[in-house]
């Protein structure tokens, strides 16, 4: 199997059993490709949205 050019890649699909890592890795990796810019930075879980999944 070939390598795959970065730049042809646009979707990702993350599969795991609930309360596996999957907001985290996400947010890992959103942070690595420099999604976020400075806006992100602060925050330690992005894609958290509301207190209650932040709390998991």
């Amino acid at each position: 199997m070939g390598s795959v050019p970065v730049d042809g890649i646009r979707n990702v699909a993350i599969i795991a059993h609930v309360d596996h890592g999957k907001t985290t890795l996400v947010d890992a990796m959103l942070r690595q490709a420099g999604a976020f810019g400075d806006r992100g930075t602060d925050v330690e879980r992005v894609m958290d949205n509301t207190d209650l999944e932040r709390e998991k």
